[in-house]
């Protein structure tokens, strides 16, 4: 397909142009969440991020396979295989089935993105719904040599492993350097390595997820579960694998060597990788009082927050930083993009009110140019957002008669700005007044005009002083007044 898409590839620490293994199709896997709690912002910005390259790889004319999967079993509360399952851990705590807790916070999740304007993936499979496909993969690693057994409980070999391949091609660290830097865990006597990690491990009696294998009673290692998920709904080469930056030390790490040992082949051409969260320039944590919930964000229920902010506002303020930067949260920043939002969706919806000449002064196609031209630079809505404003501005101007249009360049306008911020950005205007509340602005503005035309002028200032006062922006222009909530 004809486009220079580039994207930043973790795996080669350099940004390479896109092809697809197979066009039009593109394979895309991103490691979910793991649900034993509600969403945090995390959560958010990496699916958001992740929503954006989906959008976009669709508006180029991909046919995008979205894998992206639910861990209910298998992650330990510690990535050294130490300490109890987390989602097992609440169901004790509450007292509860283990799936209603996965129950629970699948449907918190759900409605997170939904918030967010964030479409579902294609497939959404669960760790639980493929124990037969992992216990699979592990007796292949183990005919391969790669694992070992030990008193039912499966590790793979990492210094094995090392002899033939690269154990830490994606975090470009040598073997020598990691385990010099792991730490000793007790009750790891079992492992051969520092560095070994479980494939399954044997339940005790008292643990409330386990399944039967060859092994005996158990349950997966958490880095299983996305190779063989990865490998049942892509094959064991595809095109996107997706998370966040803190999954590229371990989890990232034991999925490629869990895939070449069992297929021999790396699974993923490119891997990407979205930043961390801060907020005031401080990491974000639970212990330092300063995490958020999405859903404070929208009440402005909490301590460090000034007022709530609409979904789209968040969503357009996760976007206006490139999905490898940091991205730092504070009042001033969300009231900022709060205003910014506000401005775009204004000028967006005066494309329905502008009128036509019989020529045109606007070039839509070089508009569309530089759009396109940001995202095609590793998916930069940074840019993007910068380009639009820029959009907005020629907007602005051809509704106040400074700039002429024709309509078949309006039409062209109206279908990119479509693409761009309904379609590839996934924004949409949640801030609009109320049915109520228009009849009662327009009377307002035709009070304000009809004393502009009998030269009150007084009147007309104290009008549009006042509305701007309490939070409404009144525009003239050559075909006459429009207001705006602010």
């Amino acid at each position: 397909m004809q486009h220079s898409l580039s994207i930043y590839n973790t795996l080669s620490k350099k940004k390479e142009v896109f092809k697809a293994l197979n066009p039009p199709y593109v394979g895309m896997y991103v490691c979910g969440p793991t649900v034993y709690s509600n969403a945090h912002l995390g959560n958010a910005r990496t699916f958001v991020s992740f929503d954006v390259v989906f959008r976009y790889l669709t508006y180029l004319g991909y046919k995008v396979r979205y894998v992206r999967n639910i861990t209910d079993a298998g992650h330990l509360e510690d990535d050294g295989d130490q300490g109890e399952d987390k989602i097992s851990k609440k169901a004790k705590l509450a007292a509860l089935e283990p799936m209603e807790i996965v129950q629970k916070y699948s449907v918190d999740f759900h409605q997170m993105m939904q918030a967010f304007n964030a479409l579902p993936p294609s497939i959404e499979p669960t760790a639980t719904g493929h124990i037969i496909e992992q216990i699979e993969m592990i007796k292949v690693i183990l005919k391969s040599g790669y694992a070992y057994e030990v008193d039912g409980s499966i590790y793979f070999d990492v210094e094995k492993y090392n002899e033939t391949q690269n154990y830490g091609v994606l975090n470009g660290r040598k073997l020598e350097d990691l385990i010099n830097n792991t730490r000793d865990l007790g009750g790891q006597q079992q492992k051969k390595g520092k560095l070994d990690f479980a494939l399954w491990i044997k339940a005790n009696p008292e643990h409330l997820m386990q399944w039967p294998s060859p092994w005996g009673k158990g349950f997966p290692g958490w880095h299983l579960e996305c190779s063989a998920m990865s490998n049942k709904y892509l094959g064991e080469q595809f095109d996107i694998h997706g998370g966040g930056i803190d999954l590229v030390p371990t989890h990232h790490t034991n999925e490629i060597a869990q895939n070449i040992a069992c297929c021999g082949k790396q699974p993923a051409t490119f891997w990407i990788h979205t930043n961390m969260l801060t907020v005031n320039g401080q990491k974000m944590s639970k212990s330092l009082g300063n995490s958020f919930l999405p859903h404070e964000l929208f009440s402005g229920e909490h301590p460090l927050l000034n007022k709530g902010h609409s979904p789209m506002v968040i969503r357009f303020f996760m976007l206006q930083a490139h999905y490898r930067s940091t991205l730092d949260f504070s009042n001033d920043a969300l009231e900022a993009s709060e205003k910014g939002f506000k401005r775009l969706m204004n000028a967006f919806e005066l494309l329905e009110k502008l009128k036509t000449s019989d020529t045109s002064e606007v070039d839509v196609a070089e508009l569309e140019a530089r759009f396109r031209a940001a995202m095609d630079d590793d998916f930069n809505t940074s840019v993007l957002i910068a380009e639009l404003f820029e959009a907005s501005k020629i907007i602005n101007s051809i509704y106040d008669g400074k700039t002429k249009i024709d309509q078949s360049s309006l039409d062209s306008l109206k279908d990119v700005m479509n693409a761009f911020i309904l379609n590839v950005l996934g924004l949409k205007n949640d801030l609009q007044a109320t049915d109520d509340l228009a009849p009662v602005m327009d009377f307002i503005l035709k009070i304000r005009t009809e004393a502009k035309a009998n030269k009150d002028y007084v009147t007309s200032d104290k009008i549009r002083i006042g509305l701007n006062e309490i939070g409404f922006q009144v525009k003239d222009g050559k075909e006459g007044s429009s207001w705006a909530k602010e």
